[in-house]
């Protein structure tokens, strides 16, 4: 695991929106090219703090906190995922970014799709990892057990944090973190217990991206943006065969499988994971 270090940003502000106040920070001068980092549901901007030497001095980071994450407000209030992405748009009009390079796992890589779908040129490159474009049956299950779980109180939540990472890691990956997975389960704990409800709302935004993904299906195939896939081999969350379908609708994509990884490759294996992406935005291209 990367060590972790005292990290300050560069510039920090809110955007407010929706009902909603929004917290984000920026790493750099402004003077090279920016990358956004999207978070996954369990994630907040400071999730990314280890991994900012992967891409800087090379690359200017912009991080943000969805509703109910981090430093954003908690407001007990639905919220959808082109919502989530129209944060990063006003975000980057506010801060002058013109274009920048998307990378979402998780569940920052529906909201960097439809950053992509509505946003394309905005963009860079696109990085997705981890996600899924139309409802799978296996999925909805694990959707479900997760909204029961935050729904039945501090004890079943306490149970769902012990569940949630052999869920998400593949064997190797928990071989390597062993001794920090207390540490990692407590820290979410301690981030959401007394806001469960923004699990909730996050979880439940799935609803309408999946059921609105046909009808979405012409915008997602009209994405130009080269699009690089990073998919675990060992994803048990979603599937690398899943995965692999996103491929076939987004016309400049490349799919990559990394061995020996679960549903974070960019924390199972970030000397892979880190490389390629760099590889991949300093050409632009999928034929990096």
């Amino acid at each position: 695991m990367a060590e972790k270090k005292v990290v300050t940003p560069d510039r920090s502000g809110t955007v407010k929106a929706h009902g909603k106040t929004v917290f984000w920070e920026y790493h750099g001068d402004g003077s090279k090219e920016a990358v956004c980092l999207l978070n996954g549901l369990a994630m907040h901007t400071r999730a990314w703090y280890p991994f900012l030497d992967e891409l800087r001095p090379g690359y200017d980071v912009l991080l943000y906190d969805y509703p109910g994450q981090g430093q954003s407000s908690s407001e007990d209030l639905p919220c959808t995922i082109p919502e989530l992405a129209s944060y990063l748009d006003t975000i980057a009009g506010q801060e002058g970014i013109a274009k920048l390079h998307v990378m979402g796992i998780s569940y920052g890589g529906f909201v960097a799709l439809d950053f992509a779908r509505l946003y394309q040129e905005r963009l860079h490159t696109l990085t997705l990892s981890g996600i899924l474009l139309e409802r799978e049956q296996l999925f909805q299950m694990y959707q479900d057990l997760s909204l029961l779980f935050y729904r039945s109180g501090p004890k079943a939540f306490e149970i769902y944090t012990h569940y949630l990472y052999e869920k998400i890691f593949g064997e190797r990956a928990v071989r390597r973190l062993w001794d920090h997975l207390e540490d990692m389960r407590t820290r979410f704990y301690d981030r959401y217990h007394e806001r469960v409800h923004a699990l909730i709302q996050l979880t439940l935004a799935q609803d309408p991206f999946f059921a609105n993904s046909d009808a979405d299906l012409d915008g997602y195939r009209a994405i130009a943006t080269p699009t690089l896939i990073l998919a675990g081999a060992e994803d048990r969350t979603i599937p690398p065969r899943v995965q692999r379908k996103i491929a076939g609708v987004l016309p400049q994509a490349r799919y990559e499988e990394i061995e020996e990884s679960g549903h974070v490759v960019y924390l199972e294996q970030p000397e892979i994971f880190f490389p390629m992406i760099r590889s991949f935005m300093a050409s632009k291209s999928i034929d990096f």
